[in-house]
């Protein structure tokens, strides 16, 4: 199966153990030196339908990628991380 990048944001990543939806794919991070997918962002939820913010954006990194579907990507939530919107480490 051939998936482009822009395709990733209507697949929603859900964890392998236990069921969580955490949402759809809103960014990749991409390492151009060895051109390759470091991590998988989907976007923090909407606090108060957004009058409050966002929660942080949850980062799967591709290690945690374990399967790739039609329209899910299993991870494995474990090796999650959280960040705060537009302050992004690298």
């Amino acid at each position: 199966m051939v998936c482009r990048i822009a395709e990733l944001q209507y697949k929603e990543v859900i964890d392998i153990s236990d069921g969580t939806r955490y949402g759809f794919v809103e960014d990749v991070e991409l390492d151009p030196d060895r051109g390759a997918i470091e991590s998988i962002v989907v976007g923090g939820r909407a606090r108060c339908f957004g009058l409050l913010g966002r929660e942080p954006d949850q980062v799967f990194p591709w290690p945690s990628v374990k399967r790739f579907g039609e329209d899910i990507i299993l991870v494995e939530g474990k090796s999650r991380t959280s960040r705060e919107r537009g302050r992004r480490s690298r």
